[in-house]
Parts: structure tokens; C-alpha cells; sequence
């Protein structure tokens, strides 16, 4: 099935800027700030931050908390960055409230800051967002699930595997549009849990690993064992709930989640999810750096795409079983475009 994808890799650089410096004239010092330096996405993310500094000649210091939620790192690497005279700081935010006054102290020394792929709360906490637009993430695999199901959707029992207790941006906004995508009414847009749908199992956290997968499936299951549908915040937290439904027997479970990553589209190949929505983490961090060589050569700030309130780095659906309606990539392409 030949379909669109949004605002994919090369359209992205489009709107940008006019031209990013081939090299910064004086010495520039940039920062990354991961949630962890193990997640694959993070890690793809350093990656495309370490090329494209290496291209424009900027130095670079990345920094990771010890695990998702980490608050506590991630505060003193932006106080590192602080001290060490840099020009600016990209970040994807663990919690993206506590985190937004030692970034205003970066700003305040006249740091460019940039959040990746997690907006902060308040967004205009940062200079600019450079993200996935993730409520249509999880618009895209609502939608498809409801599709696949049919009429058999309104029989639906919903399992939702999300991040951490502090409910990041990130987090509300792919469960809010999976629940979006699938026809349920989500009250608060901004708010988990205040559904009243009664197709909904329950909610449970994660922290984006494959383990936190496996045990909130576990609980979610003692509370209803006839669970036949799961939206997970990312690809490993599906691979721990695919093992927890395998464990007790479960069949004909429909999987759904979100990141793209090369492990995850080979999952979507094997049938263990359904669909995911692929986004693109190295396209997010070399378009950071080039903001951040704009922004030390003249003083220029990042612009967002038009119609919306941050720079969207694009997101496809990836699954095997299109749907009429619902725009997707298959297994081959998304292999070409995964990474991790």
C-alpha cells in the first residue's frame, strides 16, 4: 500500500533555517541531555548529535540519566552545561516540570535551549521543541487498532502501558491520542486516567523498559485476564508485555506502541506488535546542532514548523496489515528508516 508519511526525514530540514554555518567561527560548545544512554532511540540520538557536531565543529558533551525519571542527573548536567560556557543545551527531559527552572537559569546566562522529542510543561520553557508530534503518534495506532478490530472494538478491553508517575508530555500526549485515535472520550487532553470509558482496564507505568512492560502487564491482567488490546509508551515496554501475555496463555492480542526502532519494526515483522509509529531521534539531535551553530554565529532561534507550536521531525505509521483510512508504511520501508 503506497501512503504518506508526516513530514518525513528530508522535509524536515525544509523549514528550518536558511542555512546552517559549514563551520562555527569561533569555538562552540554544545550539551545533550538523554533520559538514559541505554534506551536505543538515546542512543541513536548521541549519535546524530556527534556527527553533525563533528561536521559544523562544535565541541560536544552528552550527558544521560542513570534511568527514565532520573530528574536528579539530569539537573546537574544542566549545571555542568551552565558552567562550562555553553552556547546551548538540547534535552529530552526525564520530568519535564522539575526540570524547567534550572533550564531558565540556562537561559538566563543566554543558552539556546532546545527540548528533544519531549516538550516541557510549559512548552515556552525551552527556546524551541524539536519532536515527533506524538499526540499523532498515538493518534495513528488508535486509529489503527479501531480499524483492525472492526466492530469488535466495541467489545474492546484496553490496557494502557505509559512512562512514569510524573506523567511527561510525552506520555500524556501518545496516550491521549491513542485514546483519541480509537474513539474514546479523553475528558482532560492533558490528563491520564480521568476517562470513564468502561473498555479500559487500566493504566500502569513502565519507565519505557522492557521489564516495567512485563510487570505492569502482570498487574494489569490480574485485574482483567481477557485483555485483548495494549498501547505501550515504546517499543520495549510492548516486548515485556508481549512476554507477560505469552506467559499465561493469552491469544489474539493486539499490540500497538511507539518509537520505530529497528528492533521494534522487526517486531512488527514477527506479529509480536501490530503497528508502531516511527520517529526519527537522529534527524531530531542534528537539526539541534545545527540551531545551536545558527545561534552562536548570529543569534538566530529555530522557527517552528508552520501550524503548529514546535519543529516536527515527522512520524509513520509501520505495520504489515494496512487499514483504508489510516496512512502506513510496511515492514520493508520502515526497516530502511529504523534505527537502533
Amino acid at each position: 500500500m503506497k501512503s504518506a508519511t508526516t513530514a518525513l526525514l528530508g522535509a524536515a530540514t525544509l523549514a528550518l533555517m536558511s542555512g546552517a554555518p559549514a563551520m562555527a567561527q569561533e569555538p562552540v560548545l554544545a550539551c545533550l541531555i538523554t533520559k538514559t544512554d541505554t534506551n536505543p532511540f538515546f542512543v541513536k540520538m548521541r549519535e546524530g548529535a556527534e556527527a553533525k557536531a563533528a561536521e559544523l565543529g562544535i565541541t560536544l558533551q552528552s550527558y544521560a540519566g542513570q534511568v527514565d525519571g532520573d530528574n536528579d542527573s539530569q539537573v546537574a548536567a544542566v549545571e555542568s552545561c551552565i558552567a562550562s560556557g555553553a552556547k546551548g543545551i538540547l534535552i529530552a527531559a526525564s520530568d519535564t516540570k522539575a526540570i524547567v527552572d534550572p533550564l531558565a537559569r540556562a537561559r538566563e546566562a543566554g543558552i539556546l535551549v532546545i527540548a528533544l522529542d519531549t516538550p516541557l510543561d510549559p512548552a515556552d520553557a525551552a527556546d524551541a521543541t524539536f519532536a515527533t508530534d506524538n499526540f499523532e503518534a498515538g493518534r495513528l495506532i488508535g486509529a489503527w487498532a479501531a480499524a483492525t478490530m472492526g466492530a469488535e472494538a466495541e467489545n474492546a478491553r484496553i490496557a494502557l502501558l505509559n512512562l512514569t508517575p510524573s506523567e511527561p508530555t510525552v506520555d500524556v500526549l501518545r496516550n491521549q491520542g491513542f485514546m483519541t485515535g480509537f474513539g474514546i472520550d479523553v475528558k482532560d487532553v492533558n490528563d491520564i486516567g480521568d476517562e470513564d470509558d468502561p473498555r479500559i482496564v487500566g493504566n500502569d507505568v513502565t519507565n519505557g523498559n522492557e521489564e516495567g512492560g512485563r510487570t505492569a502487564m502482570e498487574n494489569l491482567l490480574q485485574r482483567d485476564p481477557g485483555i485483548n488490546l495494549v498501547h505501550t509508551i515504546n517499543e520495549p515496554a510492548a516486548v515485556g508485555a508481549y512476554q507477560a501475555l505469552q506467559a499465561v496463555g493469552a491469544q489474539n492480542v493486539l499490540i500497538v506502541s511507539v518509537d520505530g526502532g529497528c528492533p521494534g519494526v522487526a517486531a512488527v515483522k514477527d506479529g509480536v506488535i501490530g503497528a508502531t509509529a516511527q520517529q526519527y531521534p537522529l534527524q531530531m539531535a542534528a537539526l539541534g546542532i545545527e540551531a545551536i551553530a545558527k545561534f552562536a554565529a548570529d543569534g538566530t532561534k529555530p522557527v517552528p514548523t508552520e501550524g503548529k507550536a514546535f519543529f516536527d521531525t515527522g512520524v509513520a505509521l509501520v505495520t504489515d496489515r494496512p487499514v483504508e483510512g489510516v496512512p502506513s508504511i510496511d515492514t520493508a520501508k520502515g526497516t530502511e528508516l529504523c534505527w537502533g
